[in-house]
């Protein structure tokens, strides 16, 4: 098992207590946890997925544009805030593991730890108001 820093620790801890879906990544963009409201969301318990890599939650949620067009991983809010190392957001379509299509709103930034110390990226979301 690897050890985590203690800043990823804290976010995790501080993601399980907040009402509003959280999705968190390590430098590598492999899913570290996702918190209770997230899951309501995508379908599924974090306890039943677990972590997995960026190749896997990247596609598992199928995500699309508005159009319906498939979304590249490389797409998504959360990846290019971890790769940019910038805030991003966005508004994108998945269909969670219930099988359910959802419009998500999404704000991604980077997990920048003390002494600068890159340590993933966190994505805030929630379903958008049919408008």
């Amino acid at each position: 098992m690897v050890q985590k820093e203690i800043e990823v620790i804290l976010a995790r801890h501080l993601a399980s207590y907040l009402a509003t879906p959280i999705f968190i990544v390590d430098p590598e963009g492999n899913l570290l946890y996702y918190n209770e409201y997230a899951e309501a969301i995508l379908g599924y318990r974090f306890n039943e997925t677990g972590e997995m890599p960026v190749s896997e939650w990247g596609t598992i949620f199928q995500p699309m544009d508005k159009h319906g067009i498939p979304l590249s991983a490389e797409k998504l809010p959360l990846v290019m805030a971890l790769e940019s190392k910038h805030p991003t957001s966005g508004t994108i379509c998945i269909r969670g593991l219930d099988n359910v299509l959802r419009q998500i709103e999404i704000f991604a930034f980077p997990l920048i730890g003390q002494a600068n110390r890159f340590l993933g990226a966190i994505a805030i979301f929630w379903e958008a108001d049919e408008r």
